[in-house]
């Protein structure tokens, strides 16, 4: 069957001599997996369209589990998610999730929106770490991991909030954290912060300026909950580790 599908280029990986399969998370058909052949020869016409990051209209033939590509045309070609080391790790980490956390052709018009928002949002120079922490939590509450943020997790408080516990799920009050003695210290400040990022679209993200204290305390408690429910080890999530290690 014949597929005309607008999509993003999450993966793309060598096959056999000149060819490359190329991940495509698609408004229609959600996450697909497509063969494009002869794409590595330097006079390819599909050689711009399977590149990292790219979103485009595609045009693909599928019978069975994979496709083969038969024509592509660039929406937007995010090259300079290529050229900057930085963004080309936020950028991706944002495709490694969607790779990752959803399954085939498990298809969601407003993930896709918040993929292409937020790639457009490291591109044009938005603070990357929060970009990442917003698109974290989309994809938490497509899983169904949102976490409680407005009350204790544990007994329903909402006063005095000071911890973050991934085993709990969310916040804790001052009299619970004890339940969790791997849970985050945070402040008040920065639980708000995570409430106002649960609730931003990707489109109409500013430029935020949160201070360093607090932007630390942020990518904790999110690097708890992600561990604690998503089992994954993040090949670009360590990538950045290791040039914060060596100020890269």
């Amino acid at each position: 069957m014949l597929h005309r599908v607008q999509g993003i280029v999450l993966r793309s990986v060598d096959y056999g001599e000149g060819n490359k399969i190329i991940t495509l998370y698609t408004r229609e058909l959600g996450k697909v997996g497509v063969v494009a052949r002869g794409v590595k020869k330097v006079k390819s016409r599909l050689g711009a369209v399977t590149q990292l990051f790219t979103y485009g209209d595609y045009v693909f033939y599928r019978q069975g589990k994979l496709g083969t590509l038969n024509h592509g045309e660039i929406i937007e070609p995010h090259h300079k998610l290529r050229e900057d080391l930085y963004k080309s790790a936020y950028a991706s980490y944002l495709v490694e999730m969607v790779d990752r956390m959803l399954g085939e052709e498990d298809r969601s018009l407003f993930l896709f929106d918040q993929l292409e928002a937020g790639l457009m949002a490291i591109e044009q120079e938005k603070d990357m770490q929060i970009v990442a922490h917003v698109f974290e939590l989309k994809m938490l509450a497509a899983s169904g991991y949102t976490p409680v943020l407005d009350k204790c997790a544990s007994c329903g408080r909402t006063e005095e909030l000071a911890a973050f516990s991934a085993a709990a799920g969310g916040a804790m009050c001052s009299r619970c954290k004890h339940l969790d003695p791997y849970a985050a210290a945070v402040t008040e400040s920065t639980l708000k912060l995570m409430r106002l990022l649960q609730q931003v679209d990707l489109s109409r993200i500013g430029n935020v300026n949160v201070k360093p204290s607090t932007k630390s305390q942020l990518k904790h408690s999110m690097r708890l909950y992600m561990d604690a429910h998503v089992d994954v080890r993040w090949k670009a999530r360590s990538f950045l580790d290791q040039m914060d290690k060596y100020n890269i």
